[in-house]
């Protein structure tokens, strides 16, 4: 402590008066008046480390008329309720280290400046219902052992919850975050409502001990956490972060105009991502799903190289990257090659050269395992990725005879190019048969050579 403490007792952490050395808890009855006295509205109130009961709270709050300065209030020990409505801090509000015994209640107040609860343990409820915040406000490291509300509540320059510990229901709807909220290694034992949130969101490495709801207007992250029940995603015109992350129950994940990555997630529950106007998924790599769901969503550009299971993926109503079309030129045999359009994997259009150098995870073999396991639910789509498995397999040199089908009718799936090669073998042999007549009529019209006198 860096302050002069209580001369009451080695025990009383509060801080000391210069007059009789005593903390405000401890003065004498005809002490108390005089020291409120010298509180008024917008001056510093410095508490640190007094325990302060929930009668002399309220004549402190009196004293300075419901307008405090700068606070000071590290290590308070709170041991009544506190309700802090129509109170307005004009300062920065340092409660560091300081312990609610009973109900914290901050519905109705506002502060003007930065207030800071690190470390800070709540043994009951937190309200911060309604609140607004002009400045930054820190939970970092603070326990929250019942329920935490801080809906609807107004954090002008962000929120910090930083390996917290909401041990009750959490709620966040409608909160507005400012410069965003971070929540790196937070746990939440209970149900979490993050609903209809603005702002950006940080869950990195947080772990939800139970069911999660995610909802933010700005950019979404929860890499690398984990999630014991259900994880509910709903974005709308921003990104989303899930790399990393492991759920055990059902994932659903709703995107309108976004853009999500789950590089490297474990989903064990059934999983759903759905899509709304230009919604991309940019990764599926290392994923591991046994039931994976994909609806609506741009997959141009999704790498699937490393996805565990890939016959557990449905996908309905999804845009995929295109090959080539054309005539094209190749060192390798054959040297012409004619591309006819197809749907394809992103990771294809690496592995050929196609598209932009990146991770060269994806091997002919595997891709071959890739088109041959996704289930498309169109036609279209279907064919091309079994035409797809068999071009993989054939660029992996497993077996001649697929070069042979693929030259003579595209793996049994391109009937025009079996036609093709029957027009031209019909054409080779019309025009032998044709040759080889004309050429046997000449013969026969020729005169007979005359025989030679002796």
């Amino acid at each position: 402590m860096d302050w002069v403490t209580c001369a009451y007792s080695a025990a009383c952490t509060g801080i000391a008066s210069r007059t009789t050395g005593f903390c405000l808890a401890h003065l004498a009855p005809d002490e108390l008046p005089q020291a409120l006295d010298e509180m008024s509205p917008g001056r510093l109130l410095d508490l640190r480390g007094t325990t302060v009961s929930g009668e002399l709270l309220s004549r402190v709050l009196e004293a300075t008329g419901g307008r405090p300065g700068r606070a000071r209030l590290d290590r308070v020990r709170f041991t009544g309720d506190v309700r802090l409505s129509g109170v307005t801090f004009t300062g920065d509000v340092s409660l560091d280290g300081a312990r609610f015994e009973r109900l914290a209640s901050f519905f109705g107040a506002r502060f003007e400046g930065n207030v800071s609860l690190a470390g800070a343990r709540f043994t009951r409820e937190l309200s911060f219902h309604g609140v607004t915040v002009r400045g930054h406000v820190s939970l970092d490291r603070a326990v929250m052992s019942r329920d935490a509300l801080f809906s609807q509540a107004v954090f002008g320059h962000g929120l910090s919850c930083e390996r917290a510990r909401f041990d009750g229901y959490a709620t966040f709807d409608g909160a507005r975050l400012g410069d965003g909220a971070a929540f790196r290694g937070a746990r939440f034992g209970r149900t979490l409502s993050f609903r209809k949130v603005s702002g950006n969101a940080g869950f990195e490495a947080a772990h939800f001990a139970a069911d999660a709801y995610l909802s933010a207007t700005g950019r979404l992250s929860a890499a690398r956490a984990r999630a014991d029940g259900l994880l509910d995603v709903t974005v709308a015109r921003c990104g989303v972060d899930l790399r990393g992350v492991e759920v055990a129950g059902a994932t659903t994940l709703r995107l309108t105009d976004s853009q999500a990555d789950l590089e490297g997630a474990v989903l064990r529950g059934p999983a759903t991502v759905t899509g709304r106007g230009r919604s991309v998924l940019t990764s599926l790599r290392q994923v591991d799903a046994r039931e994976l769901a994909l609806y609506g969503l741009d997959l141009s550009a999704c790498r699937f190289a490393g996805l565990a299971h890939p016959s557990g993926v449905r996908v309905k109503d999804c845009t995929f990257a295109l090959t080539p079309r054309g005539l094209r030129v190749s060192l390798r045999w054959p040297m012409l090659r004619w591309f006819s359009r197809r749907r394809a994997l992103a990771d294809e259009h690496t592995m050929r050269g196609w598209g932009a150098p990146d991770d060269p995870g994806a091997t002919p073999d595997r891709l071959a395992d890739l088109y041959a396991g996704l289930q498309p639910s169109d036609r279209a789509t279907s064919a091309d990725f079994a035409f797809a498995a068999m071009e993989m397999r054939r660029q992996a040199g497993h077996r001649w005879w697929l070069s042979v089908s693929w030259l003579l009718c595209g793996y049994g799936m391109r009937m025009g190019r079996a036609a093709g090669w029957f027009a031209l073998l019909l054409a080779i042999t019309t025009a032998a048969v044709m040759w080889t007549s004309t050429s046997h009529a000449e013969r026969r019209a020729e005169p007979p050579s005359p025989a030679l006198n002796p």
